[in-house]
């Protein structure tokens, strides 16, 4: 950053150079430098900004093609006239109304007749003596708008009214209308010019707008060019009386020369020279400050959170700000308008994400939030983290707005609401990285758990208030088992292991290994005279039309039971990865922690290419295994069937699987956004530690 604006800076001391250092301009500065003696009591910034306002609003009503006018046209006659009879804006005039009124009368006396431009433009700056540069040159404008505006006037009313006919008679006004294209060269060139010089003019207040708390001495500096830019300007506006004046005075027999649009286009040329050069500063330093800013928010933020509160307010309104007094929340859509206000004293749970929502991600909250909102009061709202180097534009404008209606809960007015340094805090002091994550602030705003999503996909309401000591405590009335691995499948896992059945929970693409392991564990059962297996086929964490296939199948062959709705596959493979990631957001070691480490070889059954297995009795697991190796264990049936009698079928079983057991290897594949994710991790079988890849996966794969 810093190198960048090193070279930066360097480019405009070059331009600068090349631009302001002639000899001519030297000359000509000491001498306008001479006649600057501000008094100290100066025109407000404000004001000179209404004024200017104001001026603007005449030279593009009095300007024939300038942008944003058609000619003759009287656009937005209220807003000027409703200005017009503003107080405020009455003093503002006031403070300038003598010097515009005599520099007004200098341009038309002495351009009148090709005077000397040089002295008519000292002229105006021994008049504007006391005057900042800023005020110099605006007062200077609105002399010429009041000049230019006189004359557009008369020359553009009705010609049919008597008083308009005589008054153009008396200043002997050319007829602008019928003589348009002879006179279009110049007015061309007078367009041109005028836009520039209200380009520079608004750069030259800009500088005078920096917040002086935030100037560095490392900041581009325009004190050198601003007078010589003020100058030029000046300069131009003489140029353009001048014109006025010699339609004025020349009336019918005024012939556009070429001369005098070639004069006015080198102004131009010049006056917008320096206006790039002064955007080009006013840039940088803009940029620098709100750098400024936005570290002083960012520390702000840091403060307030590692400080106590009264209540929620002071934090939420940094994070959910104001912007121009609209209410910055709806609620589901966006008729529905709110203030922060109503999250004051609540346990608010702020639900991050970028746009990219997936439905199955949102209709899992959705869910988990009906079911919460039955028993307990809390608000969420969602803040949509945008990249702002993207263009916005109707696409993901439409997209934004179908988020936003798909939610029960409050969310942004808008993506713009969320201030840079709030995202930046989100990014940097909580991990976000397009994962979504729902951050839970207490009614002090204290952060009770730093993303609470994990927990939610575990227990559901049951997971209230949210914090992370109800998620400690939750974790310890836990135990490895199917009925904390399989609850989310309710009926009828839940019933089995009730019941105490025998359980074969298995998953997988493969529909030829599925057939064969589910007819060689029902003849096996069958030949045993095991009557209480129940068998359950839940695919893989991202079902596709494979796994529906499957399904359709399994039910045809009548094979096992199924999950027909691929919505709860989907579940209950969220559910044990957020059993994971919650372990390790709260600093769990892998190596210590039993469901960490049968978690672990769940996933790795998920990631891999084969079917799996996992064998209970009730609630208590007996076995998990690889596909391959479970189908060998109950095709090898007659080298143990006699070992069922004095053992059980169940111990028998184990027994067998033992041997047939080899060390195998496992890939473990967690998301990179997710938080604390270990440095180190160990192979959930073999106990190696395991490589650590980079893969970028689709998230439709």
């Amino acid at each position: 950053m810093a190198t960048a604006n090193s070279s930066a800076m360097m480019q405009l001391h070059r331009s600068e150079r090349n631009m302001f250092s002639t000899s001519d301009d030297i000359v000509m500065m000491k001498q306008i430098q001479a006649t600057h003696v501000p008094d100290g009591m100066g025109v407000e910034v404000n004001s000179i900004l209404a004024v200017l306002t104001t001026i603007e609003d005449v030279l593009r009503l009095s300007t024939p093609n300038l942008p944003g006018v058609v000619h003759g046209s009287q656009a937005q006659p209220d807003a000027h006239e409703e200005k017009a009879t503003k107080g405020d804006f009455n003093d503002d005039l006031k403070r300038v109304a003598y010097s515009v009124n005599k520099i007004s009368c200098e341009i038309l006396c002495k351009c009148s007749g090709g005077g000397d431009a040089l002295a008519t433009t000292v002229a105006i700056f021994n008049i504007l003596t006391n005057y900042s540069w800023e005020a110099k040159v605006v007062v200077a404008l609105a002399a010429l708008a009041m000049t230019y505006g006189e004359f557009s006037l008369v020359a553009h009313l009705d010609p049919t009214k008597p008083l308009a006919k005589l008054v153009a008679l008396l200043k002997q006004l050319p007829d602008t209308i019928e003589r348009e294209e002879m006179l279009k060269p110049m007015f061309d060139a007078f367009n041109n010019l005028i836009t520039v010089m209200l380009d520079v003019t608004k750069c030259i207040i800009g500088f005078k707008k920096l917040p002086s708390q935030y100037i560095r001495p490392d900041m581009p500096t325009a004190t050198a060019d601003i007078p010589i830019a003020v100058y030029w300007t000046i300069r131009s506006i003489v140029a353009c009386a001048t014109q006025i004046a010699g339609l004025i005075e020349i009336g019918h027999e005024y012939i556009a020369s070429t001369t005098d649009a070639s004069e006015l286009s080198s102004l131009a040329h010049k006056v917008s020279n320096m206006h790039s050069l002064l955007k080009k500063k006013l840039t940088v330093c803009l940029q620098l400050i709100e750098k400024q800013k936005q570290d002083e928010l960012f520390q702000t933020i840091k403060s307030l959170f590692e400080t106590p509160q009264v209540d929620n307010m002071k934090i939420l309104k940094i994070f959910i700000y104001a912007k121009d007094n609209q209410p910055p929340l709806c609620f589901g859509s966006a008729e529905r308008k709110a203030s922060v206000d109503v999250l004051r004293g609540k346990n608010v749970l702020l639900f991050i994400s970028d746009l990219d929502i997936s439905h199955a991600e949102l209709s899992v909250l959705y869910q988990k939030y009906h079911e919460s909102r039955k028993h307990h009061q809390f608000e969420v709202v969602w803040l949509p983290v945008v990249d702002w180097s993207t263009p916005w534009d109707e696409a993901t404008e439409k997209q934004f707005e179908t988020n936003q209606s798909a939610m029960p809960w409050y969310s942004l007015s808008h993506p713009s609401f969320l201030d840079p340094a709030v995202i930046r805090y989100i990014k940097n002091e909580w991990r976000f990285n397009k994962k979504p994550m729902l951050v839970v602030l207490d009614p002090q705003g204290r952060v009770a758990n730093p993303n609470a999503l994990h927990m939610i996909n575990i227990w559901g309401s049951r997971a209230f208030p949210f914090d992370s000591i109800r998620e400690e405590d939750l974790w310890k009335a836990e135990t490895w088992g199917m009925g904390l691995l399989a609850d989310i499948i309710g009926t009828p896992v839940r019933d089995w292991t009730k019941d105490g059945k025998l359980i074969f929970l298995f998953g997988g693409e493969d529909i030829e290994w599925i057939r064969k392991f589910s007819k060689t564990v029902q003849d096996v059962a069958r030949e045993a005279n095991v009557t209480n297996l129940q068998m359950i086929y839940i695919g893989k964490s991202h079902p596709r039309e494979k796994v529906h296939r499957n399904n359709t199948t399994i039910v045809a062959e009548k094979l096992s039971h199924t999950l027909q709705d691929l919505g709860l596959i989907r579940s209950f493979w969220v559910r044990l990865e957020s059993m994971l990631l919650s372990k390790i957001q709260l600093g769990k070691a892998i190596e210590d922690d039993q469901i960490i480490r049968e978690i672990r070889m769940m996933l790795s059954f998920d990631r891999s290419d084969q079917g799996w297995v996992v064998v209970s009795q009730g609630s208590a697991i007996l076995a998990k295994a690889k596909g391959d190796i479970l189908l060998r264990c109950f095709m090898e049936f007659d080298t143990w069937k006699d070992q069922v009698a004095p053992k059980g079928f169940i111990l028998a079983m184990k027994d067998h699987l033992h041997a047939l057991h080899s060390p195998s290897h496992y890939r473990l594949i967690l998301p990179g956004t997710s938080e604390g994710i270990p440095q180190k991790v160990v192979c959930a079988e073999c106990g190696c530690p395991m490589e650590k890849f980079i893969m970028y996966r689709c998230c439709n794969d």
